[in-house]
């Protein structure tokens, strides 16, 4: 195998847990949100929360496709890449929106 090859699959390796701690991560935000709005409040974070949970489900399956499968393996890990980063974006939009307190 080529070392192309062999470096591609390590980002596969490195996305799995990421982005599995990340929708951890997301779970105990969203989970601290529901219990200090005590239900009472819809914030623009659920939303966000959401999506970025679904996009880092997303690329955790995916990359662990691309690990366990034979064909296909680049466009799988670059599809997980691609949606892990989509991930991030939203997680990064919600830590600025919690900073700058623009929840309502």
């Amino acid at each position: 195998m080529s070392e192309s090859v062999n470096e591609k699959k390590n980002i596969s390796r490195h996305i799995l847990p990421t982005s599995a701690n990340l929708l951890g991560l997301c779970f105990v935000i969203l989970s601290f949100i529901k219990l200090w709005a005590r239900g009472r409040v819809e914030t623009v974070i659920d939303e966000f929360l959401g999506v970025a949970v679904i996009l880092f489900l997303i690329s955790s399956i995916l990359s662990y496709a691309s690990m366990r499968s034979k064909g296909k393996t680049e466009f799988i890990e670059k599809m997980a890449d691609i949606i892990f980063l989509g991930g991030l974006i939203f997680l990064s939009l919600i830590s600025v929106i919690l900073v700058f307190e623009v929840i309502y």
